[in-house]
């Protein structure tokens, strides 16, 4: 933490203490990120105490501290040489160099204009249970994709030969087209039932 000193020109009127806290729910955000695979890093320019002890408090996996925006960048620059997927989340200006350098950029919603311009996405509401509930939702439509494009091949393989060659009729080959085309528009649309679940749980 760090002090500060109210004083008239004859007597010290008051001590004041100031200590940084962690957003609401941010630890149980870092406990759901790390179960989804992920390794959460804090990147910071403040080289005080009160760093470690935030990262302690919410189980971050490695802490960065006293670091120029610069130096952020370096290191975002190496974790991507190293092969990782790097996502990050930021709000000041410091953070601008960074959230353009990341491969996924999220800007909070309080950020400045700045780095909401330079972010891939912004977090509007703030709460930062929306950051897992976004991995998860892009981890499921990847999945769809895959799924849906899978299908959609297979079904070309079987049913284009079969009625080139006339073994069936192009009615048929009609209904087939338009019953696949449900098939992934149906399978598409189990993402809504995802956003659905988690703005239930969202607390």
């Amino acid at each position: 933490g760090q002090w500060l000193l109210l004083a008239s020109d004859s007597e010290h009127l008051a001590w004041f203490g100031l200590n940084d806290c962690a957003r609401k729910q941010a630890r149980l955000t870092v406990q759901q990120l790390q179960q989804q695979g992920l390794t959460v890093q804090m990147l910071t320019g403040d080289s005080s105490a009160a760093v470690q002890h935030i990262a302690t408090g919410l189980a971050i996996d490695a802490v960065i501290s006293g670091v120029s925006p610069a130096q952020k960048l370096q290191h975002i620059q190496q974790l991507q040489k190293n092969g990782a997927q790097v996502i990050m989340v930021g709000d000041g200006i410091n953070d601008i160099p960074v959230l353009a350098g990341a491969q996924t950029s999220i800007a909070m919603g309080s950020a400045t204009d700045l780095a909401k311009t330079n972010a891939d996405a912004v977090l509007i509401s703030s709460d930062l249970q929306r950051l897992p509930q976004a991995i998860q939702l892009a981890r499921k439509s990847q999945s769809i994709i895959r799924q849906n494009l899978g299908w959609a091949i297979l079904y070309n393989l079987i049913a284009l030969p079969l009625a080139a060659t006339g073994m069936i009729a192009p009615y048929m080959a009609a209904i087939g087209m338009s019953a696949s085309s449900l098939v992934v528009v149906g399978n598409a649309l189990r993402l809504s039932k995802l956003g659905r679940q988690n703005r239930v749980e969202s607390p």
